[in-house]
């Protein structure tokens, strides 16, 4: 099934239907070669390196070596630490554009180009972790559940009709935002940097199990309640016009991620609006990944 993860110890990981195998040890009471001991390093190498990986994940969960229950697993960020900041997609769904545009009193017309911003680095942290309310920064902050692309393999100038091949696999994201800093600093960033405001996992589903747009279903729960559920066909702007426009004379390197943007039901679109708050929990679940659970403090 090819799924992967980085373990509590930083280590590459596998997920191998109920199991999960840390690779790294398996690969060295197994005797082994393993190309990678991070997933993004496995990210970084080549797809033979991906299939030895997961059938040594195979192996070693027959044999019950290296592994236990995923249940039992608290995964970080598939990769804690990306080499730049997140790419992401700004009012990506139609009905999104809409809900924002009622709020903000701003243009609820379909972009004529992606509009593209990043959040930084620092702002990732994996399933089950908490990220801070920052009341004395913000009264408004919100929740955004995302299919994130881990990109694969670098490249420039790439055509819409081979962008899939450039996508190593999926993952999901909660691009966590302050909204009253996002109106205030007039660009987004800062909305969307704050420590903590990329939560990201727990798994990543690799390409050649993706299911098809239409099949992959985003979802996001607050403190039980479904705000957001949409599938991932009704983007503006789909993969591979996002990757063409995204590497028009910029490179993308493996191991860059992809926030695609994210569907209606955002804290800010309810009258009135719904609003994160200390204690609270929020569920980010997409087709495949299982669900991505962080909390408020």
């Amino acid at each position: 099934m090819m799924k992967f993860l980085t373990l509590e110890n930083g280590q590459l990981g596998a997920v191998v239907g109920e199991t999960a195998v840390d690779l790294v040890a398996a690969a060295a009471e197994l005797n082994i070669d393993l190309a990678a001991d991070t997933l993004l390093g496995l990210v970084e190498a080549n797809e033979a390196a991906t299939e030895a990986a997961w059938a040594l994940a195979e192996k070693a969960a027959e044999q019950n070596v290296a592994s236990r229950a995923y249940a039992d697993v608290t995964p970080l960020a598939p990769i804690p630490v990306p080499t730049r900041n997140i790419l992401c997609l700004g009012k990506n769904y139609q009905e999104h554009a809409n809900e924002v545009a009622k709020k903000m009193k701003t243009s609820s017309d379909k972009p004529p180009v992606p509009i593209i911003f990043t959040k930084a680095v620092t702002s990732v942290i994996g399933p089950e972790a908490s990220f801070p309310a920052y009341e004395e920064l913000t009264s408004k902050l919100d929740y955004e559940a995302e299919v994130g692309l881990i990109i694969g393999k670098t490249g420039t100038n790439i055509a819409p009709e081979d962008a899939w091949d450039y996508v190593y696999g999926y993952t999901a994201i909660n691009d966590v935002s302050a909204r009253d800093l996002q109106k205030s600093h007039f660009q987004w960033f800062r909305a969307k940097s704050l420590d903590g405001f990329c939560p990201m996992g727990p798994l990543v589903v690799h390409r050649s199990i993706m299911p098809e747009p239409k099949d992959i279903r985003v979802k996001c729960f607050v403190n039980g309640e479904e705000r957001q559920n949409e599938t991932f066909d009704q983007l503006i702007f789909d993969v591979p016009a996002m990757i063409s426009k995204m590497s028009a004379g910029m490179t993308l390197s493996a191991g860059d991620i992809i926030a695609t943007g994210t569907p209606a039901g955002v804290g800010m679109g309810f009258t009135p609006s719904k609003y994160l708050k200390a204690g609270d929990e929020v569920v980010v679940d997409v087709t495949g990944v299982g669900p991505l659970r962080n909390f408020v403090k």
